[in-house]
C-alpha cells in the first residue's frame, strides 16, 4: 500500500510549495553491496542524505554497508558523512545527520562468506526491533555484475530475500544488465529464482532526471506539440549523449563494453521510447511501460549497417588547453582494443506516427563538450515567399530538450532581421530550470531510492524493455565485431568522419550543441 501523502505542517523541513517529491517512504532500510565504490559515495549515500534532509524518509531509516573493509558502525557512518558533506545537494543540517547516523550499520566480508551474510541477516532482524524497520528492506547491489548472481543468492540462501507477510524485501540492479540478449536473459533467470519481477528494480538514472520527466510533462500537458508530433512534420531526430572525459581509470569495466553497450542499450533507447511513445492512458508504472514497449518493439535497423552506423576511438590531442592521451593509450588498456568509445546508429520505427523519420542516436568520449540533449527537428516549410537570398540563413525549427547540464528547453524558429529587408534568419526562445524556479532539482537518485522504499517502478526498466534494447543493439555489435578497429577522432572534436558521412548519405548533418 502507497503511504498516504504527508502535510508540511507534520513535516516542518520540507517547503510547502514544492511538490515534486510529496511522498514519503514508510518504515524501512537499505542494504548497499559496494559502499566503497564511487558511486556510493558520490551518489547514494549523499541521496539518502538529501531524502532525509527533505522528511522524506521516516524518522527510524537505516542505512547498512556491506562491504571487505575491517570497520565498525562508526567507521561506516562516518564514510557516510564525509560523502553526505561533500556531495549532498542540500545543506548540512546537524539534527538530520544525528537522526540519520542511528540508523547506519556495517557489516565485514565478501560476497562469498556466510558468516557474513548470517551477520546481515542478524542485523537486518535487530534494526525490525531496535529502528522499526517492519522487515522492510531493500538491497542495492551497486557492484559489478558479474557478482549479481552469487550476491542474489546468498540472500536467498540466509533468508534475507524473503519478506514476512506484511513487509517487502526488494533488489535494486545496476546497469549493465547483462552484455547481450543472451547474458541479460541468463541475469534475469538468477534474479527471477529469488524475487519476483515487482520487487526487481533496474537502475537507469537518466529516467530519475528532472528533464528526462520533464519531457512527458511537455508532450502531453501542452496542447501546441502533439499536433506536430509526427512524420507529417518531423524531418529526424537526434539523442546525444556526450562526455568531455575520458576512460580514466576505468579499464576493468570499460574494455570490452563500450559505448554503444554502456549508453546506447539503456540511456538513450529509453529516451527514444519516450520521445515516440504514445499517450499513456495514465502515468502509472504499467501505462507507462505498454508504451515504452510498443514502441521499442516496433524499431527497426537500417539493412547496410555499414551506411547507418559509426564507431570510433579518441586519439591524442589538445582538448580543454591540455594534451589528453588517446583510448589505446590510457593505463590498463590493451593497444590492440577494438573497444568504441564512439556509437552512433540510425534507428527507424515502423508504426503510423513515425513512418519515415529516422531516429539517430549517438554517444561518445572525450567529444566537445559534456552534454545530452534530444533535438526534434521539424520539416522545412514546404513553401517560402521570400528571396532565396534573404532566407539563405534558416535553418530547421528544432525542439531541444536538454538533459544536463543546463537542463531545460530550446525552440529554433526563423525571425525577421530589424531593417527595411525582409530578411528571415533563425533565433531562439530558452526555457531554463534554473531561471524559472526557484528550487534546486532533486538528483535522479533521489527520485529513485524513494520509489524503491515506495514500491513505485514506472521510471525502471522491465526485463522486457531491457531485452528489447539487446534486441535492438546486439546486430550492430556483430556487425561491428568482424571490421576490425574502430576509426580514430581527435580528443576534443565531434566524433569520426564516418559519423559525419552517415548523416550525408541521409541529406542530413549532425547538431554542435
Amino acid at each position: 500500500m502507497r503511504p498516504a501523502k504527508i502535510s508540511a505542517e507534520h513535516n516542518p523541513l520540507r517547503d510547502p510549495r514544492d511538490l515534486r517529491l510529496p511522498r514519503i517512504a514508510g518504515p524501512s532500510g537499505l542494504v548497499i553491496f559496494g559502499v566503497t565504490g564511487d558511486l556510493s559515495r558520490k551518489k547514494l549515500m549523499p541521496a539518502v542524505y538529501d531524502l532525509a534532509n527533505r522528511g522524506l524518509l521516516p524518522p527510524g531509516f537505516a542505512l547498512t554497508g556491506f562491504a571487505r573493509r575491517d570497520w565498525e558502525d562508526q567507521d561506516f557512518a562516518k564514510i557516510v558523512h564525509d560523502s553526505v558533506k561533500e556531495h549532498a545537494r542540500t545543506p548540512f543540517r546537524e539534527a538530520t545527520w544525528e537522526q540519520l547516523a542511528e540508523g547506519i550499520r556495517f557489516v565485514q566480508g565478501s560476497f562469498d562468506d556466510d558468516t557474513a551474510f548470517e551477520n546481515l541477516r542478524q542485523t537486518v532482524e535487530k534494526l525490525d526491533e531496535e529502528r522499526g524497520t517492519g522487515g522492510n528492506h531493500a538491497f542495492y547491489l551497486s557492484v559489478p555484475p558479474g557478482a549479481f548472481p552469487v550476491v542474489v543468492s546468498q540472500l536467498q540462501k540466509h533468508g534475507l530475500s524473503t519478506p514476512q507477510e506484511g513487509s517487502w524485501r526488494r533488489v535494486v540492479i545496476e546497469k549493465p544488465f547483462g552484455h547481450d540478449l543472451e547474458s541479460a536473459q541468463e541475469l534475469d533467470a538468477v534474479v527471477s529464482e529469488v524475487f519476483d519481477q515487482e520487487s526487481v528494480f533496474r537502475i537507469d538514472h537518466y529516467l530519475g532526471k528532472e528533464t528526462v520527466q520533464n519531457l512527458l510533462a511537455l508532450r502531453f500537458a501542452n496542447q501546441m506539440f502533439e499536433p506536430l508530433w509526427n512524420a507529417h512534420y518531423v524531418d529526424h531526430v537526434q539523442i546525444t549523449m556526450a562526455e568531455d572525459i575520458g576512460i580514466g581509470g576505468r579499464a576493468g569495466y570499460y574494455d570490452g563494453i563500450g559505448a554503444a553497450r554502456d549508453v546506447i542499450q539503456n540511456h538513450l533507447l529509453q529516451l527514444l521510447a519516450l520521445v515516440a511513445m504514445e499517450e499513456p492512458v495514465n502515468f502509472d508504472a504499467q501505462a507507462l511501460r505498454a508504451e515504452k514497449i510498443k514502441v521499442l518493439s516496433s524499431v527497426r535497423l537500417p539493412r547496410d549497417l555499414g551506411r547507418h552506423t559509426a564507431r570510433g576511438q579518441y586519439a591524442s590531442a589538445w582538448q580543454g588547453g591540455e594534451k589528453v592521451v588517446g583510448f589505446l593509450e590510457e593505463e590498463g588498456f590493451n593497444p590492440d582494443s577494438t573497444t568504441e568509445t564512439f556509437a552512433a546508429v540510425r534507428l527507424d520505427i515502423d508504426n503510423r506516427r513515425w513512418a519515415g523519420v529516422p531516429f539517430y542516436l549517438r554517444t561518445g568520449k572525450r567529444l566537445g563538450r559534456r552534454v545530452t540533449e534530444v533535438a526534434v527537428v521539424f520539416k522545412k516549410a514546404p513553401h517560402l515567399p521570400f528571396e532565396s537570398s534573404l532566407a539563405s540563413d534558416l535553418g530547421n525549427n528544432a525542439l531541444v530538450i536538454r538533459v544536463q547540464p543546463d537542463e531545460g528547453v530550446t525552440l529554433r524558429f526563423g525571425a525577421k532581421v530589424p531593417g527595411t529587408a525582409m530578411e528571415v534568419r533563425d533565433v531562439t526562445m530558452d526555457f531554463g530550470y534554473g531561471h524559472s524556479f526557484t528550487e534546486s532539482s532533486p538528483e535522479a537518485y533521489e527520485r529513485l531510492i524513494l520509489d524503491v522504499l515506495l514500491g513505485d517502478p514506472p521510471l525502471f526498466p522491465t526485463r522486457e524493455e531491457v531485452e528489447l534494447s539487446w534486441k535492438i543493439l546486439d546486430p550492430v555489435i556483430d556487425y561491428w565485431a568482424g571490421k576490425g578497429k574502430p576509426e580514430q577522432y581527435p580528443a576534443g572534436t565531434w566524433g569520426p568522419p564516418s559519423a559525419d558521412a552517415m548523416m550525408a548519405r541521409d541529406g542530413r548533418s549532425w547538431r554542435r550543441p
